[in-house]
């Protein structure tokens, strides 16, 4: 079963991301129903040495079964946006085409500075991946790609 197989199992999936990430020392993250057949998750995750993702998510589902209709994942360390991901759509960049509309904005120009995001899905968690990424930049010491 994955977590996105119903509502339910997305919100036990998220509400127990403490207890499979020893590394998140902190979440406030909520899962909350916005209409029938959508939902939003909201929060931050925080991690040690400063680091947190602040976590927007929309979705979406039909016959229980979860997707992603947008998001937008910041980090953040201290009081310092390292980079973040998004998925609005780029169609005049060619160089995002390959996993439009995934993509990350790095510095040096965060804002402008975008590269391809092939991890991030709409029909499967991104949490594990973004976590994941933060624990690697935790033990080396890093705040960028």
């Amino acid at each position: 079963m994955t977590p996105f197989e119903s509502l339910r199992d997305y919100e036990l999936f998220v509400y127990s991301l403490q207890e499979q990430f020893p590394s998140v020392r902190r979440s406030t993250l909520v899962l909350a129903q916005r209409g029938r057949l959508f939902a939003e998750l909201t929060g931050e995750l925080s991690f040690d040495d400063g680091y947190r993702l602040e976590i927007y998510e929309r979705l979406a589902w039909e016959s229980e079964s979860i997707s992603i209709e947008g998001y937008s994942y910041e980090a953040w360390h201290n009081a310092e946006k390292i980079y973040w991901y998004d998925s609005q759509p780029h169609p005049n960049i060619p160089e995002l085409a390959s996993t439009d509309p995934h993509h990350k904005h790095i510095p040096p120009d965060i804002k402008h500075n975008r590269i391809p995001a092939p991890t991030l899905s709409f029909t499967s968690p991104n949490l594990s991946f973004l976590i994941g990424e933060v624990e690697m930049l935790i033990s080396s010491g890093s705040e960028s790609e």
